[in-house]
């Protein structure tokens, strides 16, 4: 049952940004991650297309894996498990990979195929996602690219929407865990509808 709090948000969202231009799906996706984060401005910096979501429902009803980067993200996410492999201990080196780089390694070993990837706080867990793909031993049914930050998070996003992969993510530095977890969940909600309501 939807609480009134989250059907307001919804009714003064739709009152405020036009998304009628996007295909069912990837409104859905759009509306929840305004809605997580009162930010307008995801109406028109979010990618995402009718391919990824129908990617990321597929994969969800078949049980993949759902890989987050760090366990705010995980700790977002309803209706579905999830796994984060964040890392307990990082290289001494400066230059060496982060504990959420490390962690996605570790992920992708464990589940190489077919994982929805989600990465909403380290933009080096999503170059280490996309440097797996490209080297081969990494094939994730979707990613779900919305790190934050000034170093990093709108060039791995970037490299990610130009990588061929099923993808969703956001232009710019925003983003976040709120963001990246309600993008899942707006999957997990389409997933848990007949295929009809979807296209409607």
């Amino acid at each position: 049952m939807i609480h009134p709090i989250e059907t307001e948000s919804y009714r003064i969202l739709e009152a405020r940004v036009d998304l009628s231009h996007f295909e069912p799906g990837p409104r859905a996706v759009v509306e929840r991650v305004i809605h997580a984060s009162a930010d307008p401005e995801y109406g028109t910096s979010t990618v995402v297309d009718v391919a990824a979501v129908d990617a990321g429902v597929r994969a969800l009803r078949a049980g993949a894996p759902l890989l987050c980067d760090v366990e705010m993200v995980r700790s977002g996410i309803r209706g579905v498990a999830t796994e984060c492999f964040l890392a307990d201990n990082v290289s001494a080196d400066p230059d060496g990979p982060t504990r959420s780089a490390l962690g996605l390694r570790a992920a992708a070993a464990t589940h190489p195929t077919g994982a929805v990837v989600v990465v909403g706080c380290a933009p080096t867990a999503l170059d280490e996602a996309l440097d797996l793909a490209a080297d081969g031993v990494f094939e994730p049914a979707l990613v779900i690219g919305m790190p934050v930050g000034f170093v990093g998070a709108a060039a791995s996003k970037a490299r990610l929407r130009a990588s061929g992969l099923p993808a969703i993510s956001n232009v710019g530095e925003k983003g976040g865990s709120a963001v990246a977890a309600a993008a899942v969940n707006a999957l997990v909600r389409l997933a848990a509808r007949s295929p009809e309501r979807n296209a409607s």
